[in-house]
């Protein structure tokens, strides 16, 4: 696959293009608290069903999704709803008759129709991680803070009331300073492969996936089973590896107790990356600048069974996916839920004088879905705005720079650039002929 030597002029250029597929539109419908949203929703198999099934309280207008099999599953719950494999001819159906989208496809194609839908000055869910490459990241965001629309990642467990006052406790200085935070997953192992090479052909797609829709802007070929419809996550053309699936999770606590942006640097180790596939197992080291709410601070990832020392978190580190943040009074070991503990002992709840902050919902995932819809309606922004969320996700898929350059990455985030063509050409991508993105 051949990436583009300067992503920004590239973007440019296909931005002027985009901006006559899809011109801004000058009217933002306003809502008040009791109007419901037309909501468009972008992909609905798999987590799509989830998501599509969360907002439901809403009016659900239009239905997408490349597998005509779970196009229509979804049509007969919603049978009003607009339909079309194709988000660019539901969006020009629709019209103006729609005022939000969800976003739940393979990650590849998050940017498209997001970024489509942020042009349009609509109201965006995307689902984790918000983007494919750092570049499409920093491009969503401005353009969603200059449309002024509501935005909302889908990195769900930031909505859960354990951690969001953990982050609560740790803002009010329950930890002491901290500086070095370790994050680790039980991806990708059994959940999908990496360290994979392209498989070869494998005859027709199934009847219902309209193959050439799913592979949109990635690179065209030969449809091979595997990759659709979850595997895919260890293929670096469609998907971000076990760090851009579980990052912009783990990082939750990060972006709710700090402002966690723009590292100065990035050094990764790993073994089985190949050309077409994520590695077998990584560690990434980031080293993140002192910034508003934020001392200096190193944190380091783990995946593909690679751990913190367990000393660190006092001799409980968890199997599946865990947190440690190391402060000069105190640890805590928690998940990207929350749940945690202090290893000094004391309860969570001891902190009572410590603000409460965000909101606690009785369905904290609902909740999560729900601070967005109140957002498009002139509410508060959402947690996981593409504000904070945008950020994230550009340090997330800073790791897996680093993992496919095999260089320590110097950071300089606002020229968006490491000082190196080669590694600045995994920033961004290049977009087939016929895909205006």
């Amino acid at each position: 696959m051949s990436f583009p030597s300067n992503p920004r002029r590239t973007f440019l250029r296909q931005a002027a293009i985009a901006a006559v597929a899809f011109p801004m539109v000058s009217r933002l419908r306003v809502l008040g608290a009791n109007d419901r949203l037309n909501i468009a929703a972008v992909g609905v198999g798999g987590k799509g069903w989830t998501d599509v099934n969360k907002v439901a309280s809403q009016n659900i207008v239009g239905l997408c999704d490349v597998d005509s099999g779970r196009l229509g599953q979804a049509a007969a719950k919603f049978p009003s709803a607009k339909k079309s494999a194709d988000w660019r001819q539901l969006f020009d159906t629709l019209g103006n008759g729609f005022d939000a989208v969800t976003v739940s496809t393979p990650d590849h194609m998050h940017f498209p129709p997001a970024m489509a839908a942020v042009r349009l000055r609509k109201h965006v869910y995307c689902q984790k991680p918000l983007t494919h490459t750092v570049w499409e990241a920093r491009q969503l965001t401005e353009a969603a803070r200059k449309a002024k629309v509501a935005t909302q990642m889908g990195n769900q467990g930031m909505g859960h009331g354990p951690l969001r006052r953990e982050a609560e406790i740790v803002r009010a200085g329950a930890l002491g300073t901290v500086r070095e935070v370790h994050l680790w997953t039980d991806r990708p192992g059994n959940f999908w492969k990496q360290g994979l090479n392209r498989p070869a052909p494998g005859g027709n797609p199934p009847p219902s996936l309209a193959w050439d829709l799913w592979l949109g802007v990635a690179p065209k070929r030969p449809y091979a089973p595997g990759y659709h419809p979850f595997a895919w996550r260890g293929y670096w053309d469609f998907g971000t590896g076990a760090l851009g699936d579980m990052g912009c999770h783990l990082f939750n606590i990060l972006a709710l107790a700090f402002e966690i942006r723009n590292p100065t640097s990035v050094a990764a180790e790993s073994a089985g990356n190949t050309e077409e596939s994520a590695p077998l197992w990584s560690v990434v080291t980031y080293q993140f600048p002192a910034q508003h709410r934020q001392p200096a601070m190193k944190v380091v990832w783990y995946d593909g069974g690679k751990r913190p020392a367990s000393e660190l978190a006092g001799g409980m580190i968890r199997d599946g996916n865990g947190v440690i943040l190391i402060g000069d009074k105190d640890t805590l070991v928690t998940s990207y839920e929350g749940g945690g503990r202090l290893l000094s002992g004391t309860p969570i709840d001891r902190f009572k004088s410590a603000p409460e902050i965000f909101a606690k919902h009785a369905d904290w995932e609902q909740g999560h879905y729900d601070e967005w819809i109140a957002a498009c309606k002139g509410g508060p922004k959402a947690p996981s705005n593409f504000e904070v969320a945008g950020p994230v996700t550009e340090a997330v898929l800073l790791g897996n720079v680093a993992i496919r350059s095999g260089r320590r990455i110097q950071w300089n985030a606002a020229k968006l650039t490491t000082g190196d063509a080669a590694t600045d050409a995994l920033l961004g991508k290049s977009y087939p002929t016929g895909w205006r993105v």
